[in-house]
C-alpha cells in the first residue's frame, strides 16, 4: 500500500544513511523500524495484562483460605 508521510527532516536524512549502511531501501528500514514498534508494544501489552491477571486472582482469593497439604491414605481414612 502507498502512503504519504511527513517526516522531519533530520530523521528522514538518518534513515537514508543507515539504510544505504545495510545496502538496502528506504522502504525496507520503515518498514523493519514499523515492524519492531508494534511487536514492543504488543509485547508490553502482555505483560500489563499478565500483571492484572496476577492482581486480579490475588485480590479473588478468599482471606479464610489455607493453602492445601496432600494427604496420606491413612490421614484421609482417619477423618
Amino acid at each position: 500500500m502507498k502512503t504519504t508521510i511527513d517526516l522531519p527532516d533530520e530523521i528522514l536524512y538518518q534513515a537514508k544513511l543507515l539504510a544505504t549502511e545495510r545496502r538496502t531501501t528506504l522502504k525496507d528500514i520503515m518498514v523493519q523500524a514499523l515492524q519492531m514498534f508494534t511487536r514492543a508494544r504488543t509485547e508490553d501489552d502482555d505483560k500489563k495484562r499478565k500483571a492484572n491477571i496476577k492482581r486480579l486472582l490475588k485480590a479473588m482469593q478468599a482471606s479464610n483460605t489455607k493453602a492445601m497439604i496432600p494427604l496420606k491414605r491413612e490421614e484421609i481414612y482417619d477423618r
